[in-house]
């Protein structure tokens, strides 16, 4: 084993953000940094954050965030579209961590390449943009947790055998309002809206496994909000200024309601940046 990977392995605990170089992500991967002891209970200062991207020699905050915390933030490759890439970064944490307690799937598409936009109208639905968003949204985070589940649940027993210190591991998949289909009074955003129920449902299906298979892993959906980022550039006009959120707040938020979880209330449900649980 390496120097460098033996340093990582000293960590108490370890974290992945998939989809980190950029809006909520990287803001999750900074709060981790500053104050993980904070954010879970039974879990020390110090633990290790893994933050995922598509381009990891571009991502100049990322690699600012490294500069400063040193060995604790490994940045890796990972682009959901390309399985190969979710496998080898699973390889590296298994190999060099050995440990993996939470997963936040943050990255989604909403606009993107060739006009794809939120469709106001069923006519103008394009089955090209409707794989790219059901690739992005459910397939890819669905992938990260087949790929990572196995080695969480190896944490999970350690953490048992050593008398529950450390908590469940939790996997947080980054969903939406306009997911839900009994909130749902507005139509359109086809798309994007059923790609994000798809996720829901992959989540749920998730949680009911890992219960009936009695493996202490937490999987939960998460709504931040309308945060200020990239992806609601093009629809933030039309919100208000008090629901229109910073990363920092909504990332701050959301860890509080993930760090509250509980097998028994949170998994295989939805909850907004309030913890307060969203109809499927």
């Amino acid at each position: 084993m390496s120097t460098a990977s033996a340093s990582v392995t000293s960590h108490t605990h370890a974290s992945l953000i998939q989809g980190a170089s950029r809006g909520i992500g990287l803001e999750l991967t900074r709060q981790l940094l500053e104050r993980d002891d904070k954010l879970f209970s039974g879990r020390a200062a110090g633990g290790v954050v893994i933050a995922t991207c598509r381009d990891p020699e571009n991502a100049v905050e990322l690699n600012a965030l490294r500069a400063a915390h040193g060995d604790r933030l490994r940045v890796l490759r990972v682009d959901v579209t390309d399985l190969t890439s979710i496998e080898a970064a699973a390889k590296v944490v298994e190999n060099d961590i050995g440990r993996l307690d939470f997963l936040a799937n943050v990255s989604a598409v909403l606009t993107g390449p060739n006009g794809m936009r939120p469709e106001t109208s069923i006519l103008r639905t394009e089955a090209e943009h409707m794989m790219l968003a059901y690739q992005t949204n459910a397939v890819g985070p669905t992938m990260m947790m087949r790929y990572c589940a196995p080695l969480m649940l190896k944490t999970a027993t350690a953490n048992a055998n050593e008398g529950g210190n450390g908590g469940v591991p939790v996997i947080a998949n980054w969903s939406a309002r306009v997911s839900s289909i009994g909130d749902n009074a507005l139509g359109g955003w086809h798309s994007y809206r059923a790609s994000k129920t798809a996720l829901n449902q992959l989540t749920r299906n998730a949680a009911i496994e890992f219960a009936r298979k009695k493996q202490p892993i937490i999987a939960m959906c998460v709504h931040p909000g309308t945060v200020d980022t990239k992806l609601s550039e093009p629809f933030k006009k039309n919100v208000p200024a008090d629901k229109l959120f910073t990363t920092e707040y909504a990332a701050r938020k959301l860890l509080e309601v993930i760090g509250a979880a509980t097998m028994e209330k949170s998994s295989g449900n939805l909850f907004d940046y309030a913890g307060e649980q969203i109809s499927w």
